[in-house]
């Protein structure tokens, strides 16, 4: 086989590694809406300190019980506000790009498709790192 001379091992496309990190939701038990699994992915974040964070909905499910039945603390939009700023504001420390892409299962957001970015007002400090996508998206890390 002619050896592709644009890709080889020994050549790589770019002198400097990234690291990606990718997770999807949603991010809470199914016994309730505390958020301990993202709590623990922030964690991650801020111990490894990834160049990018890829961040997949839903942040707050649909097909949750505790939403289907009602049974939040605040609105639907509250609790998915609060949210989203937490994952801002837990990623801040590690200076990480943070990319939110919505799912369709997301309670208090669009249901279509193609479905739009997040409608959030990201905090002047981060705007510069933090990425609101709409789904689908093409992503181009470097």
């Amino acid at each position: 086989f002619p050896q592709n001379p644009h890709f080889s091992p020994q050549n790589p496309l770019s002198p400097e590694q990234r690291m990606v990190l990718l997770a999807c939701g949603p991010f809470t038990p199914s016994d309730g809406v505390a958020f301990e699994p993202l709590s623990d992915l922030l964690e991650v974040v801020a111990r490894d300190r990834p160049d990018v964070c890829v961040l997949f909905g839903p942040f707050l499910d649909a097909k949750h019980e505790q939403v289907e039945s009602c049974q939040l603390l605040g609105s639907f939009s509250d609790v998915f506000q609060l949210c989203l700023l937490t994952i801002i504001e837990g990623t801040r420390s590690s200076g990480c790009q943070l990319v939110l892409v919505p799912s369709l299962r997301d309670v208090s957001h669009d249901f279509v498709y193609p479905q739009p970015p997040f409608p959030l007002d990201v905090p002047k400090e981060d705007r510069a790192r933090v990425l609101l996508v709409p789904e689908p998206c093409t992503l181009d890390i470097d």
